[in-house]
């Protein structure tokens, strides 16, 4: 019997399936009754899952990460697929496929390293490419650029997800820098590298995806100032020569700035031009990302359009229907 994925359950379906368990709290309902909520995933997604009447013996039977088998049945509820479980045990994960919980879109790391070294290969100032070759020869920044999520939930939240989002912003910056000349080229695809490299110490992700405990009180924006600051004096012992300051310091505020909003956590607005395209491009990727993501979780399959989505404020249009629309 092929397995049952996340994308592909349906309405008041019963299931009997292995996902990885993550998020566990041990709630109170109205009456005071305990429950289990907690979150279930696999390669095409994550669904919310709920265990009634559930006590202390069964929140301490798996950890977050774990593999576990779910027994119960699929729901629509307020316009997302939720799952009650009636029964949850932990699996062992010599039993499992592990390429059933590499999460989609698959990451070619290989080729985005790749794309990685050609777009810094172009970059024409010396002192700015010599930064860019600092990081590169970090290989224990490198290794956990492949490995790390670009964030929790909204966008690219999958290993691997970090490196795709910062090569696709270098890859963007590249091309559209010259259709506005005034933007300095070099620096803008060298802020694209370093702006969110971070988040590689930010988050956790070894079992499931969080904030480090550095992450969570600093936050990668100044993290990330930091480590530039550390790749800086590198660069200045390879080459003998010190970085132009202003450079440096506009590479700082792109860093800093470039949630591009006080309540997205940016301490400085964007104020270089450098910067606002930085800010502007981030959030595009993020966007579209995140577009794209509810689509393919969307459980309504026979629907030209996805349920209501509060964060984005509206649903999507996803188009007609295709015929097969699970996961082979």
């Amino acid at each position: 019997m092929s397995r049952r994925y996340v994308n592909q359950l349906c309405d008041q379906e019963a299931v009997n399936e292995v996902y990885v368990a993550t998020g566990k709290q041990l709630r109170p309902n109205r009456n005071g009754n305990l429950y289990l909520q907690f979150e279930l995933f696999d390669r095409t997604g994550r669904i919310t899952g709920r265990l009634w009447n559930a006590g202390d013996a069964v929140y301490q039977a798996f950890e977050n990460g774990d593999y576990v088998r779910v027994e119960g049945t699929a729901q629509l509820f307020q316009g997302a697929m939720q799952l009650i479980a009636t029964k949850l045990v932990k699996v062992d994960p010599a039993e499992i496929q592990s390429e059933d919980f590499v999460m989609l879109p698959a990451v070619a790391v290989d080729k985005l390293l790749g794309r990685m070294r050609e777009l810094l290969q172009t970059v024409t100032d010396p002192g700015l490419a010599t930064l860019a070759e600092c990081y590169l020869m970090d290989e224990n920044l490198m290794e956990r650029l492949c490995l790390a999520p670009a964030g929790l939930k909204t966008h690219h939240a999958y290993p691997g997800g970090l490196l795709e989002h910062v090569v696709t912003l270098m890859d963007v910056a590249s091309r559209i820098s010259p259709c506005y000349p005034m933007i300095d080229r070099d620096l803008l695809v060298v802020g694209a590298l370093v702006h969110d490299i971070s988040k590689v110490d930010e988050l956790d992700y070894d079992r499931e995806i969080g904030y480090t405990d550095e992450g969570q009180l600093i936050g990668h924006l100044v993290m990330g100032v930091r480590v530039l600051e550390d790749k800086v004096e590198e660069a200045e012992k390879l080459s003998g020569e010190p970085l132009d300051q202003e450079k440096l310091l506009r590479l700082k505020h792109i860093v800093i700035s470039h949630h591009g909003q006080y309540e997205f956590g940016s301490p400085k607005l964007p104020m270089t031009l450098e910067a606002v395209t930085l800010a502007f491009l981030d959030n595009m990727d993020a966007k579209i990302a995140q577009f794209h993501q509810h689509m393919q979780d969307d459980p309504n399959h026979q629907s030209s359009w996805t349920v209501y989505n509060p964060n984005l404020q509206r649903k999507l249009f996803k188009g007609k229907p295709k015929k097969d629309d699970g996961v082979d």
